[in-house]
């Protein structure tokens, strides 16, 4: 089945019977286009190319993307690249191709801030001769002692006066790489008394000698986040600028600068909350530690919520849609459980993928009385909740692997698996009743013995007698061996994410690797995504980094059952 947008599907669309509840900022566009403030909506994902996209990225990229489609108007992906010291090629590669694979279709409108910063230079030369900016040769430490606190005004830096025409001199030295990093900067001239600090002659243009990953060696000053944010909005034409509520305190100064630049239509910004998944690792230093120690293989390791780890783990674009949904957009913080997200990936596959059978912890059953030689192919469903997927042969013979807990020798009460004297169900296969079984000299079981009734083959109506108990099995001669990884929380959930000191508090058991585990032969030749439902076990996925054609992996992506009841 194809990965298609929730958002283009007709199911999204309500049907005239339903009650349509918009969220505020749906309300607010509707306020705009119904006054003629704008015509046409133009949304934005505008990232810093410094790292790999996570679950909460993913929310503003689903609704930006959302916005537009809903609205009949055009969607961007715009990086915000303007800080050469933390951006790399390798973040640009991995965002396109997690905001494509999450379901943002910004078609052919990619764009980077770098592309504007000639505009963006004259953009400041423009305020400089308006009044509006000036150098600055206060260092970092002095031009923060002199912004000010909370509770008391700032105060005027002492080159704060220096005329326009030295300004402009100044800033052209700057842009011709006389002046050392760090030495000069340009400042907007605004009010240090403002109750809003960021108001108080923010920073807009700094030196910075370094290549950057797009321009190359062209420029050695680079324009400040909150100065080149909203020119690029207002040169792409976006019309509501979405972002978080850390963004409130910046707006004042993203209306300053459109403003003061004249620009025709300026954009709006509009916060909305962030999302916090309980017990999850975010943050880029802490996940860059984890890297570097080797407790996690990578950004894409599946224990993290990078998107990128999402997508290995075997998670799909609709059910990180679905989540999107049902986690709703709103202007107050909350916090989402992550077993909500786990519902989400079950509802997606329960119908869409192959169930299947497979033996993580295996021991030998032997059916004594079947015929040595013999493999007879026995029919199973493929999905016992959507016909549409037909049905499969599955081979059986006098050789089986089963899971080493469905037996056990001296059984607790209402256990109904295999024990000593018990009959259960083979799996769309027949009953066996357990007559012996063999360990080792320290009294670990190696095989099982039983004897099968030939009249009780699963679909022959037989019904002389019922059996409380159904195992699921491998035969031997035709199983193909894989290795399994069983994963869970990375962080110690009953602790929480974060010690005291700012540690982490990790999970010693988040990651359990299966060597010998077998699985049926009617996998053989897939390659991942490939996903299945192991039966009585979850759902697992084919690992898209290890998995070889001789050595196939299979990532958990979520266990069978869920802490998790969706509100009705």
């Amino acid at each position: 089945m194809e990965n298609k947008d929730r958002f283009e599907n007709n199911e999204m669309e309500p049907t005239e019977k339903e009650v349509v509840s918009k969220n505020f900022i749906e309300l607010i566009i509707d306020k705009d286009l119904e006054e003629g403030k704008v015509d046409k909506i133009v949304t934005r994902f505008p990232p810093e190319p410094n790292g790999y996209l996570h679950i909460g990225h993913a929310k503003s990229i689903l609704l930006n993307y959302g916005l537009a489609k809903k609205y009949g108007g055009k969607f961007n992906l715009r990086f915000d690249d303007t800080n050469p010291t933390k951006e790399k090629t390798e973040f640009v590669d991995s965002i396109i191709e997690d905001v494509k694979w999450v379901g943002g279709n910004f078609e052919d409108r990619l764009f980077f801030a770098s592309d504007y910063f000639d505009h963006m230079y004259e953009a400041a030369v423009k305020l400089i001769k308006k009044g509006k900016a000036y150098v600055c040769d206060l260092t970092a430490q002095e031009i923060r002692e002199y912004r000010g606190t909370l509770t008391e005004p700032g105060k005027n830096s002492p080159y704060r006066d220096r005329s326009i025409e030295e300004n402009l001199k100044l800033f052209e030295e700057m842009k011709n790489s006389k002046y050392p990093d760090g030495s000069k900067v340009l400042r907007a001239k605004i009010d240090m008394a403002s109750p809003n600090i960021n108001m108080r002659d923010p920073v807009i243009y700094r030196v910075a000698k370094i290549p950057h990953h797009n321009t190359g060696d062209k420029w050695c000053i680079y324009p400040m986040y909150d100065f080149a944010h909203p020119i690029e909005d207002a040169i792409e034409g976006v019309t509501h600028s979405i972002c978080t509520l850390e963004f409130e305190d910046h707006r004042p100064l993203y209306d300053w600068v459109v403003r003061e630049l004249e620009y025709e239509n300026p954009p709006k910004q509009i916060e909305f909350a962030k999302m916090y998944l309980t017990n999850v690792i975010t943050g880029k230093r802490y996940i860059k530690k984890l890297v570097e120690d080797g407790i996690v293989d990578g950004w894409d390791d599946p224990r993290l919520v990078s998107i990128s780890a999402l997508r290995r783990r075997g998670f799909t674009p609709e059910s990180i849609q679905m989540f999107m949904e049902l986690c709703g957009v709103s202007k107050s913080h909350s916090s989402v459980d992550y077993a909500m997200l786990e519902y989400c990936i079950r509802e997606d596959l329960k119908l869409k993928v192959p169930r299947v059978m497979a033996v993580l912890d295996p021991i030998k059953l032997v059916i004594t009385n079947y015929p040595e030689d013999q493999i007879e192919y026995l029919e199973a469903p493929n999905n016992q909740e959507n016909e549409a997927m037909g049905e499969r042969k599955v081979p059986f013979g006098k050789y089986l692997y089963i899971e080493r807990d469905d037996f056990m020798i001296e059984p607790p009460k209402k256990y109904f698996r295999l024990f000593p004297g018990n009959e259960v169900r083979l799996m769309n296969a027949y009953f066996v009743t357990c007559h012996d079984y063999v360990t080792d000299e320290n009294g670990k079981v190696l095989e099982v013995h039983c004897t099968y009734d030939p009249e009780t083959r699963s679909g022959s109506g037989f019904n002389a007698r019922k059996v409380k108990g159904t195992i699921h099995w491998v035969a031997v001669q035709t199983a193909r061996k894989c290795e399994v990884r069983l994963y869970e929380n990375i962080v110690d959930e009953e602790k929480g994410v974060y010690n005291e000191d700012g540690s982490l508090n990790l999970n010693p058991n988040s990651l359990s690797v299966l060597k010998e585990c077998y699985i049926e032969p009617s996998v053989s030749g897939a390659e991942p995504p490939a996903s299945y439902q192991f039966l009585r076990q979850g759902y697992f996925c084919l690992d898209c980094k290890d998995t070889t054609k001789e050595h196939p992996v299979y990532n958990r992506i979520v266990s069978m059952k869920s802490s998790y009841k969706p509100e009705k």
